[in-house]
């Protein structure tokens, strides 16, 4: 009984080891996704922007899309915090592209590859100060190579937008005629 215990605890061991050593090797692939420095998009007080984020999966690697075919499969999901005076609304995903792999030959999922961006729909309230305003976010997503799937994962998101004052409305009193009187 003794021997069977070492044996067991010896081979628990030696996997966690060899995996230990698998994640070390040089060469070895790391599944990422990355985001490029996004351009200073600049919105007027109460008026809607869109902001465009590009990211980058690496290449070999392939996450699902924000709408997967199966119901079992992690989606690509964008999360933003924003300033209480920023509003974030529509966030559009592009399109995924249907591919079949050898862990699943029969079946297509609905993945991004390589490039591909998500646009953001913001919008400060009318009275917010102009200035320069970061939100903050995550794109979680779980990244797949052609024999394996990788654990999920969140890269940190963040971006700047620049609130211009708008244009004056000048408000009639309510009580004043249409009328011009000389």
């Amino acid at each position: 009984m003794k021997h069977i215990c070492l044996c067991s605890f010896g081979f628990c061991i030696s996997m966690i080891a060899s995996l230990a050593a698998a994640q070390q090797m040089p060469g070895s692939k790391s599944p990422s996704v990355t985001m490029a420095p996004p351009p200073l998009t600049s919105v007027t007080q109460g008026k809607p922007g869109t902001v465009t984020l590009d990211f980058r999966v690496a290449r070999g690697f392939h996450i699902n899309s924000n709408k997967p075919t199966s119901e079992f499969l992690i989606p690509t999901a964008l999360k933003l915090e924003a300033p209480t005076d920023i509003v974030i609304g529509k966030v559009t995903y592009p399109a995924g592209e249907d591919m079949s792999f050898p862990f699943a030959p029969d079946e297509k999922l609905n993945v991004y590859t390589g490039d591909f961006k998500i646009n953001v729909v913001v919008r400060p309230l009318h009275n917010v100060v102009p200035t320069k305003y970061a939100l903050h976010g995550n794109l979680k997503y779980q990244a797949c190579d052609k024999a394996a799937c990788y654990p999920p994962k969140q890269l940190p998101v963040s971006f700047e937008v620049k609130v211009s004052k708008g244009a004056s409305t000048t408000r009639r009193n309510p009580a004043q005629s249409p009328h011009v009187h000389r």
